[in-house]
């Protein structure tokens, strides 16, 4: 595999306080990489970074095209889509508008329409409350239409934060299997910010450990998994 995103060096803060201190880090094309870490460590900030939502330097390659001083606009053209914490969606808007919205800088409309009954295959209860307020959702719906108005965009690269947040299992696992499936079938690249360390590195091939902004640890999620440090503190056993 090659290459799809290839990041080195990478420091980010909020006004005076430094949060990623040069980090360096890949992810192959096709592939699904997570970034694993307690609260404060800097995943969010990685991805938001990623997307041009922090101050930050250093380099950030989208296979030949360096990113690292785009806008988040012009990051989201060249094919990166955000999936916050939070799912962000417009709670007063219809579930089929935020998907359209999703579409916003694309004006073919067949294939809008089409990309709206694909993520409709993936995610049916949407179809279900297609005229419904999103701020009605319950928070598996909301999320599985943050991931939804996501691939509108026909991205290479989903940036997931969170995505199990404040999900019941049997949901978690619905949308995991979903994610898997959008992975195998379209080949989205997929790095995952994700509190729940088994669930990541079941899903992923590959893993870094983030702690106070800085990777201290990296491998395949197998190799990651065997790791005593990361079981004890990121696994419980």
């Amino acid at each position: 595999m090659s290459h799809l995103l290839e990041v080195k060096g990478l420091h980010a803060s909020y006004g005076p306080t430094n949060v990623l201190n040069g980090l360096d880090f890949s992810l192959e094309k096709g592939g699904v990489t997570t970034i694993l870490g307690a609260n404060g460590a800097g995943k969010t900030t990685t991805l938001r970074a990623i997307s041009g939502m922090v101050t930050r330097s250093g380099e950030i390659k989208l296979e030949e095209t360096d990113i690292g001083a785009m806008a988040t606009a012009d990051i989201t053209r060249q094919g990166i889509a955000h999936v916050p914490e939070g799912r962000g969606t417009f709670v007063r808007m219809s579930t089929e508008d935020n998907l359209n919205l999703g579409a916003y800088s694309r004006n073919d409309k067949a294939g809008i329409a089409e990309d709206i009954e694909r993520v409709y295959s993936y995610f049916p209860i949407l179809k279900q409350r297609r005229t419904q307020q999103a701020g009605t959702l319950s928070g598996g719906e909301a999320q599985m239409l943050a991931v939804g108005r996501a691939l509108m965009l026909r991205p290479r690269l989903l940036l997931l934060d969170e995505p199990s947040f404040g999900l019941a299992p049997l949901i978690v696992q619905e949308l995991f299997a979903i994610l898997k499936r959008i992975n195998v079938e379209e080949g989205v690249s997929m790095l995952l910010v994700e509190q729940n360390a088994a669930l990541a590195l079941e899903m992923a091939d590959h893993a870094y450990l983030l702690e106070t902004g800085n990777i201290v640890i990296s491998g395949t999620s197998q190799s990651i998994l065997e790791n005593e440090t990361v079981r004890r503190s990121y696994l419980g056993y």
